[in-house]
This record gives structure tokens, sequence and C-alpha cells, in this order.
């Protein structure tokens, strides 16, 4: 997981602690300057691009590294390596904080009207149908009563794929006709939910690519039905720049509140995942971990941060 990152940063650290090592072997002291990282600074800019991330991330954070470190004085018995892997660390954790989700879930649906109305949306492909299975199984975890809304009345197979889930899980399912309108579905799930006492509600949204104008009406129209209290987007950690202009759009056409990060275990660049992270301007809450329904971690910047720059 984000190995190749992994092995880019690291390598950076070394060549830049090398490259300051020669400059100031005739000195005690010195003052890092601007030339000094020029070369090394343009080379890290490519080897982070050559391991999916997106040059505008990678030349913000290399710039941003710089300012941490140009100015400094570094004496000739300084341990150079430390010095450049704490800004480093420092540089790269900034861009990860810009995920973290300054809420938790569980509070917010406590201390909400009942049912919370959660909407998922996102593209085919992305995991979508498997994290509805997670969240369901992680709120009744809380002692929450969850009704699982399968508002895909488009797909051929989705609301079988989600009952399947629902079923294993024991935890109820509403569903349509194929070819209803999924707003009509989602009107009627809110009334069985408020009939029921159910405290949330996890509508699944038809897969649609955010470039299809008819599809994300019909979302906007499943918006206007349901009002939802929580719109999360469903991104594939995997598709780096194109998951970064999901989000852009969706977000254009119905508001986005907050994303869940699918396929974290099999994005072992970390390039993809570093850039989405840092260009979304939404934040994180949950990162998906693997295909089991308890592989769901809540977003951290530390927690990723550990699994880039660990031993």
């Amino acid at each position: 997981m984000l190995r190749r990152l992994k092995e880019i940063l690291n390598r950076g650290i070394e060549k830049i602690a090398n490259t300051l090592e020669k400059t100031l072997s005739d000195k005690l002291v010195k003052e890092i300057k601007e030339e000094d990282l020029e070369k090394i600074s343009e080379e890290l800019i490519i080897e982070l691009v050559e391991a999916d991330v997106a040059l505008e991330v990678a030349e913000g954070m290399v710039r941003d590294f710089s300012k941490k470190i140009i100015g400094s004085k570094i004496g000739l018995l300084d341990n150079k390596k430390d010095f450049i892997r704490s800004k480093f660390i420092e540089t790269l954790y900034d861009y990860l904080k810009r995920g973290e989700w300054d809420k938790d879930l569980v509070e917010l649906i406590k201390n909400s009207q009942k049912p919370y109305k959660i909407l998922f949306m996102g593209v085919n492909g992305v995991g979508k149908t498997t994290t509805i299975a997670k969240i369901a199984k992680y709120l009744r975890d809380h002692d929450f009563k969850v009704l699982v809304v399968a508002a895909d009345t488009f797909r051929a197979g989705a609301q079988e794929q989600l009952e399947i889930h629902c079923q294993r899980l024991s935890i109820p399912i509403f569903k349509g006709k194929y070819g209803s309108d999924p707003a009509a579905v989602v009107h009627d799930a809110v009334r069985h939910a408020v009939k029921s006492f159910y405290d949330v509600m996890l509508v699944d949204s038809a897969g649609r690519q955010h470039t299809d104008k008819d599809l994300m009406d019909e979302i906007k129209k499943v918006v206007k039905v349901l009002k939802p209290d929580l719109k999360i987007l469903i991104l594939d950690a995997l598709t780096g720049n194109d998951a970064v202009n999901q989000a852009r759009e969706f977000d254009k056409y119905v508001g986005v509140d907050a994303v869940i990060l699918t396929k974290i275990d099999a994005e072992a660049s970390g390039g993809s995942a570093l850039s989405i992270i840092a260009s979304i301007n939404k934040p994180i809450i949950f990162i998906g971990t693997g295909q089991r329904y308890d592989d769901l971690e809540r977003y951290r910047a530390d927690y990723i941060l550990s699994r880039i720059i660990g031993e």
C-alpha cells in the first residue's frame, strides 16, 4: 500500500541530504539557498509524477517543502538526513491534513432528527455498493436502526447486488422496480423509514458518469425529494485525476458534503491517492482498505502518513 510513493520520498530525502552534505563540506555553518535545491527539486517533481502524483500536487509539495528549508542554517556536524526528513514529513502531513473531517458520523446521527438521510453517489466501478454495506454494518454496530434504500433502478443487477450484502448482514432493504422513477422510490422509502422509526437511511443512487447530463439531472431530482442530511461521493483511489474531476462535477451539479476513498489497499504507488486527497477540497470520512465489511477506516492524516513514511 502506497509503496512507490514511500520509495520515492525516501530516495528524495537521501539525495537532498547528500547534496547538502557536499555543499556544506567546507563550512561549519551554512544557510540553505534556493540554488542548492534547484536541480534536485526538478528531479523529485518528475519522480513524483511518475508515481502517479498529479503535476500540480507534485509541484506544490516540492515548492512548499523548499520554503520550509530555504534560509535554514545547518552546521557541519548536524544530521542533514534527519533535518530533511522532518521537513518532508511536515510538508506531506500538511497535504494529507486537507482531507480530515472535523465531525464524527456517529455523533452527528445521534444529535440529528431521525431518520438521518445519507445519499451515496459515484460512477460505476468505484465500489459504491460494497461501501454502503460497510457503512450499514458500521452504523448497525453503533446501535442504530439502519435501512438501506436501493434507488438504482437503472443498472441491471444493482438492487440484487445490494440485497445480497444486506441479507448477509441481516439489514433491511427497501427496493423499487427496475425502470421506475428513483425519486419516487426515495419518496416512498422516506415514508416507510419515518413510519418504522429508522435512525438512518443509506440511499444508493445509480452509478453515473459525471459527464452524463441527463443522469446528473436525475440525481438532482433525487436530492430534491430526499433532502439528504449528508451527500457522500465514493471515489476510487486508483483513478487519480479522474477522481478529482468527478468530485468537481458532482459538487457543481448537486453538491458534495464528504468523500469515501475506496481501494486504498490496492493503490501500490500511492500517488493517485495523494493527488485526490490534496486536490478535491472535500473532507474524507472513511477509506476502504479491503473487501471485508470491517475493512473501513476513519480517514486520518497520521494513518496515511505512517503508511507512506513508516519503516
